[in-house]
């Protein structure tokens, strides 16, 4: 059943959202809603009805009929958790129908498709967002303030992995939700590694350093044969690696795979120091510092790292199954906030548009490599109440 939700000294006028798409990932959204008594969920739908049942009965709430139902229902947000390739049509349909929708990632498998959700919205009056709102975590929070703060001085470079071992040969049909859905390990090879995971830490660095202007990558498959006893209906890139410039003169690097021993480290080199965190998964993966100093006549980089106090530290956090440790509701209890006093989200549409962008940049990379020019940007965004 799912867990009671928090209780919160003062009144809440909560939010009543929908959801679209019951899968693997709808557990983690359900398992984190009782962290935000600010939206309450009005019911889901699934075009897979023996999925809907089974979803509905492990958590106790209300099955829609069909998608219908729901668009004429009145809940004012609705959750985007189908598979990829349904991600456009599900949220124009859910944004000709009036409702604010936050879609998981990515927002679009094309950035045309993207940017047509994104002035449909705006025309309307309406908000979308994608996930991930992992740029929300006390985590990515701590080092946005601290690079803010200078306390690596001026940030040159970035180092970001997003690698999660050798995936085709891992017992991934044993992985089984709470609710009993399995890992959409079809959708995982089809997408690619990098649409699928780059977003983690790939949505923090424009946060961190404004718009990116250019990204130079390469994607390449070089495990044709995934194992997977039926061929998958298409082949998507299993490695990535990409070089982003930004408009402040910051430069990253952003490895992804689905064959490197897992790795999810990010590691950002400034004038003073070196700031790390280990695992970017983790909304409280810990944030040190090294700093360089002088010794005789040599500068090296301190092997002793300085461990900064994670902000938010007394936010609430709740455990479920699984390899991840997110508040995947935070980004659109976000949403909700905004739309409520008339705000933009922090993961705005044209915020969202840009990550979109980058990521399909480096999805859509040949194996030769390729430069290629951003076209979106965004307005700055604001860090979490509890980041300032």
């Amino acid at each position: 059943m799912r867990p009671a939700p928090i209780a919160n000294k003062h009144e809440i006028i909560a939010m009543r959202i929908a959801i679209i798409g019951c899968g693997f990932v709808a557990d983690m959204y359900m398992k984190t809603l009782a962290l935000h008594p600010d939206l309450e969920l009005s019911g889901v739908y699934d075009r897979d009805m023996a999925r809907l049942k089974q979803y509905c009965d492990y958590y106790n709430v209300r099955a829609y009929d069909n998608i219908d139902e729901l668009l004429g229902d009145n809940a004012l947000l609705v959750l985007n958790l189908t598979n990829p390739d349904e991600h456009y049509g599900i949220s124009k349909r859910c944004l000709e129908a009036g409702k604010h929708v936050y879609s998981e990632k990515p927002l679009a498998m094309q950035y045309q498709q993207a940017l047509e959700l994104v002035e449909l919205a705006e025309s309307r009056g309406l908000h979308i967002s994608s996930a991930p709102c992992s740029l929300l975590s006390e985590t990515a929070q701590t080092m946005w303030k601290a690079l803010s703060e200078g306390r690596i001085g001026q940030p040159y470079l970035v180092y970001a992995e997003m690698d999660d071992g050798l995936l085709h040969r891992m017992p991934y049909r044993k992985w089984i939700s709470e609710s009993g859905a399995p890992w959409p390990w079809k959708d995982e090879f089809e997408v690619g590694c990098t649409l699928e995971h780059a977003g983690y830490v790939l949505s923090w660095l424009p946060a961190f350093f404004g718009p990116a202007k250019r990204v130079t990558a390469m994607a390449s498959t070089l495990i044709h044969d995934k194992q997977t006893k039926k061929p998958l209906d298409r082949q998507s890139p299993d490695l990535s690696i990409a070089c982003i410039t930004f408009e402040s003169g910051v430069v990253a690097r952003l490895s992804c795979s689905i064959i490197a021993p897992h790795d999810h480290k990010l590691m950002i080199v400034g004038e003073e120091g070196v700031m790390e965190a280990p695992d970017t998964w983790k909304y409280r993966s810990p944030v040190t510092i090294r700093r360089y100093k002088i010794i005789r006549r040599r500068m090296i980089l301190w092997p002793f790292n300085k461990k900064i106090q994670l902000l938010g530290k007394d936010n609430p956090m709740v455990s479920y199954r699984g390899s991840s440790h997110m508040d995947f509701c935070r980004g659109a209890a976000d949403m909700a906030r905004a739309i409520e006093v008339g705000a933009s989200p922090r993961l705005s549409a044209r915020f969202s548009l840009h990550v979109n962008e980058l990521a399909l940049a480096i999805h859509y990379a040949s194996a030769e490599g390729c430069c290629y020019e951003v076209k979106s940007t965004f307005d700055p965004i604001e860090p979490m109440d509890w980041a300032r």
